[in-house]
């Protein structure tokens, strides 16, 4: 496939991939936001009244 590396370790192991951004960087930005999601999927949410409520209390008024 080309546009994809492994990059292999001494006893020929799959240790990493180079990805080339400009070819895959659509797909890529999708691998990498279901990471972030999984990563974050044992967080406590913030209800959304009381994240606003703190969001306008940090945030100086408009003139």
């Amino acid at each position: 496939m080309t546009g994809i590396q492994f990059v292999t370790d001494e006893k020929g192991r799959k240790v990493a991939v180079q990805i080339d951004l400009k070819k895959y960087g659509s797909i890529w930005e999708d691998f990498w936001d279901r990471l972030v999601s999984e990563s974050r999927r044992k967080e406590k949410g913030v209800p959304f009244d009381e994240y606003r409520a703190s969001r306008l209390k940090r945030t100086a008024p408009r003139a």
